[in-house]
């Protein structure tokens, strides 16, 4: 059973918290984030992490002379531990236990921060494992060691090496935590759509705790579906499902954005949105560079949304429904018409927004009231030849 627990190495929650210290912009975050991160790098005596935290010009860290000291004699003691642990395996052991010796010592260098030496230890480990279970393992750390510095080549290797090994006959489990590594890389590099669909797939299995923990899962796959899903998804597979629900209230602000979004009050959409920028996106690593898309996107959606149940509609009465002015709403409207984004037009002399008929909501209106019509005909066709038949 030891095997099957798979344990949160490197810690990326100290990535997660000097990205935030690393930006001025969330300087009120910061002495959380600085509290945070120390209690990890104490924890998992992270003395090359912390060396470096520290060493540079704008030091994200205050060093700590005698900390760094005492945790390097520490490193030093239990790799050397480590390194005569695998020599006795390998005088005197078989292939199961030099395995596991190489295991530890590569875990335990990805542990403390030692990124190249980490790498190397996890695929020589990776080399001499005859399981592919944990092989698959070995290959999934070295995906977090991926994330956890930022190492894009390494993520794609490992994700790629770690989807051919669970064609090769991976179990249930493992093939769930794939999902929700390959649905966090697809986010990472905006592919919200793909990403948001495994995710959604992993909804109810979620084990990767080793990666992120439930809430930003959770978080996760909300602010991916929001984004992509249609109206009847959305409520489907986010508003009714049981997983999410029991979440929300411990994340309202996504609440408030599906609901808002739902049930087509924008201007609480409006004010949402605004907060999960602040207190989601920009915070995070990994949704952090897509900020502005991702608003700009929510916006767009909530736009075509309201615009596509009407031919023409006023500008004050839009800048009231998102509880914006109206030279706001003139304004980015007036963008996302002139980019395609949306199909209308705006007449300045009589403040109206006015579809096009080119509209692709309104293409399928109309293809939907067609085909109503015409099933109409045949149902009326129908009873009229019953009906002769029956008097």
């Amino acid at each position: 059973m030891a095997d099957d627990i798979v344990l949160p190495i490197p810690n990326l929650s100290a990535a997660q918290n000097l990205f935030i210290l690393s930006n001025p912009s969330l300087s009120r975050l910061h002495n959380e984030a600085r509290d945070a991160a120390l209690k990890a790098i104490k924890e998992d005596q992270m003395a090359p992490y912390y060396q470096l935290a520290t060493s540079s010009s704008k030091s994200l860290l205050p060093l700590d002379s005698s900390l760094l000291a005492s945790m390097q004699e520490a490193n030093a003691a239990t790799l050397k531990s480590l390194d005569e642990a695998l020599e006795s395996a390998t005088a005197t052991e078989g292939e199961s236990e030099i395995s596991d010796a190489l295991k530890a010592r590569a875990n335990f260098l990805a542990r403390i921060g030692e990124k190249d030496k980490a790498i190397e230890a996890q695929k020589l480990a990776l080399e001499k494992t005859p399981g592919l279970g944990s092989r698959i393992d070995i290959v999934l750390t070295l995906v977090r060691i991926g994330y956890f510095w930022n190492d894009e080549s390494l993520v794609v290797w490992g994700l790629d090496k770690a989807e051919k090994l669970i064609e090769e006959g991976g179990d249930w489990d493992r093939r769930n935590r794939l999902k929700v590594y390959q649905g966090q890389h697809l986010i990472s590099n905006r592919q919200f759509k793909r990403g948001g669909e495994l995710l959604l797939d992993a909804l109810s299995t979620f084990t990767a705790s080793e990666l992120l923990n439930y809430n930003e899962f959770i978080s996760l796959t909300v602010i991916a579906g929001a984004l992509t899903l249609g109206r009847v998804d959305l409520k489907k597979k986010l508003i009714n499902s049981p997983e999410v629900n029991q979440t929300l209230p411990e994340l309202p602000v996504l609440g408030d954005l599906v609901k808002n979004l739902y049930e087509c009050h924008y201007d609480k959409f409006f004010r949402a949105l605004a907060l999960v920028e602040q207190n989601l996106l920009l915070p995070s690593r990994t949704l952090s560079p897509h900020a502005r898309f991702y608003v700009r996107e929510m916006r767009i959606l909530a736009y075509a949304q309201l615009l596509e149940s009407y031919r023409s509609l006023t500008l004050e009465s839009l800048a009231q429904a998102f509880g914006v002015s109206v030279d706001f709403v003139d304004s980015e409207l007036s963008r996302f018409i002139s980019t395609g984004r949306i199909h209308a037009s705006i007449d300045k002399v009589h403040g109206v927004v006015e579809t096009t008929k080119t509209s692709e909501a309104w293409g399928k209106k109309t293809m939907q009231f067609e085909q109503v019509i015409r099933q109409g005909d045949i149902l009326l066709n129908e009873v009229q030849r019953l009906s002769k038949v029956l008097y």
